[in-house]
C-alpha cells in the first residue's frame, strides 16, 4: 500500500485505520507512507499508527508522480518482494473487501486494475456534488462499460492496484501533473489492456468550493494537454502495431480536446455564415441547441439514470443535479483557459474532512 501524503495531518489517520481494517491477513501487506515535503505532522501521525514512512524532501519536483517514481525505485533496487502494490490519496477511507477483490484480479492475470472511485461528501456542496456525478457516470459509463466490451479502462488517481514486476524495467516513469492518465496511455500504447474491480471500492474527498476546483481541473486539463504532446505518437503507432479497437479507443481519448477545439470552430463557422445571411435563425439556433443539449444537459439525464442503476438517494443531490450544467459549463472554460495559458505548477488541494470508513458504509 503505497500512500502519497504532502501535510495530510487531518486526514491521513482515518486512511491507516481503514486500511488497517481490511478482509485480509495483515501479515500480507505493508503500508507505506511517503511522507513529501510535509511540513505538519502527517509522518509522526502515520508512524503512530503502525505505517512505515518514507519523508522525502524535494522542493524541484513536488509532484505525486515524483514521489512514486522516489519511492519505487528504492523498491526496485531493494528487489522488494512484493507481488502487487496499491496507490491511495491521503484523503481516502477504504472498503474492507478491497484488497480480496484486487487479489482476486491479480489471480487472474490482470496487472494494472482500477478499482470503483466513490465519494465520502458527495452532498457537501454543489461542487462535490459535481464530482460525484461526473464519477459515479465515468464508473459506470467509461470504466465498467469499456472493460466488458474488450477495451481498456484507465488508471483514475486513486484506489488502483500494478503488478510489481511490471514496473521493475523503468520504474514508475512519469513526467506530467496527471500521471495516472501518463501510465494509462503508455501500457495502453504497448498494448496492454488495463482491468476494472467494480467491487474494489475507495472512497475519495472532493472539493467543496469552487476555487479549488478550478484549480484541480486546470491541473488536470494540463496534464491531458501534456499527454498529447509526449505521447500521441506513441498512441498512434500502437494503433497501426496492433490493429486493436483497444488502442484506437485509447488514442481517441487523448483526441478529446482536439475535437472540442473543431466543435468550437464550426459554431464559430456556423455563425459566420448566419451573418453572411447563408443560414436562417431557426438553423443557427437548432445547431447550437444540439451542442448544448448533448454537452449540457444529457449527462444530467445520464447521471440521474445512473443514481437509479445505483440505488443511490436522489434528494440529497438535487442541488448537484440542478447545477451539473455549471459544472460541465466551468469544465468547458477551463479546458479553453489552459489552451490559452497553461499552468504547469502543482497546486495542493486542502483535505480536512474527518471521515471514517463506517461514515460511509
Amino acid at each position: 500500500m503505497i500512500l502519497p501524503a504532502h501535510n495530510e495531518a487531518a486526514v491521513i489517520g482515518n486512511l491507516i485505520e481503514s486500511l488497517q481494517a481490511l478482509d485480509y491477513p495483515n501479515e500480507l501487506y505493508d503500508i507505506y507512507v511517503i511522507a513529501d515535503n510535509c511540513t505538519d505532522n502527517t509522518a509522526q501521525i502515520s508512524k503512530d499508527l503502525g505505517a512505515i514512512v518514507y519523508e522525502r524532501f524535494d522542493e524541484k519536483k513536488k509532484t505525486k508522480g515524483f514521489a512514486m517514481q522516489w519511492f519505487l525505485n528504492q523498491k526496485i533496487k531493494e528487489d522488494a518482494d512484493y507481488d502487487a502494490f496499491c496507490v491511495f490519496d491521503a484523503d481516502n477511507v477504504v472498503d474492507k473487501n478491497f484488497l480480496n477483490a484486487m487479489n482476486k484480479k491479480l489471480c487472474q492475470g490482470e496487472q494494472i486494475v482500477q478499482g470503483y472511485r466513490d465519494i465520502k461528501n458527495p452532498s457537501d456542496s454543489w461542487i462535490s456534488a459535481g464530482y460525484a456525478l461526473f464519477y459515479w457516470m465515468m464508473n459506470r459509463f467509461y470504466h465498467l462499460a469499456r472493460y466488458n466490451l474488450g477495451l481498456s479502462p484507465l488508471i483514475n488517481g486513486t484506489g488502483f492496484m500494478v503488478d510489481f514486476n511490471l514496473i521493475k524495467p523503468t520504474g514508475w516513469d512519469t513526467i506530467t501533473l496527471t500521471e495516472d492518465i501518463e501510465f494509462s496511455l503508455k501500457n495502453i500504447a504497448q498494448g496492454r489492456k488495463l482491468g476494472w474491480a467494480t467491487d474494489a471500492i475507495v472512497y475519495d474527498e472532493q472539493p467543496t468550493e469552487f476555487k479549488q476546483s478550478w484549480s484541480q481541473r486546470s491541473r488536470w486539463t494540463v496534464g491531458h494537454i501534456q499527454c498529447m504532446k509526449y505521447y500521441t505518437k506513441d498512441l498512434a503507432e500502437g494503433v497501426i502495431e496492433y490493429r486493436t479497437l483497444m488502442n484506437f479507443d485509447g488514442f481517441l481519448y487523448l483526441m478529446g480536446i482536439p475535437l472540442m477545439i473543431v466543435t468550437l470552430l464550426l459554431l464559430v463557422l456556423n455563425t459566420i455564415i448566419f451573418i453572411g445571411g447563408e443560414m436562417s435563425v431557426g438553423m443557427l439556433i437548432f445547431n447550437y441547441a444540439k451542442y448544448i443539449v448533448a454537452t449540457l444537459f444529457a449527462p444530467v439525464l445520464a447521471a440521474v439514470f445512473t443514481m437509479i442503476v445505483d440505488k443511490r438517494p436522489i434528494k440529497p443531490m438535487l442541488k448537484g443535479i440542478f447545477m451539473y450544467p455549471v459544472f460541465m459549463v466551468t469544465w468547458l472554460a477551463i479546458n479553453i483557459k489552459c489552451l490559452i495559458k497553461p499552468n504547469t505548477k502543482w497546486e495542493k488541494i486542502e483535505h480536512k474532512r474527518d471521515v471514517k470508513i463506517n461514515d460511509v458504509q
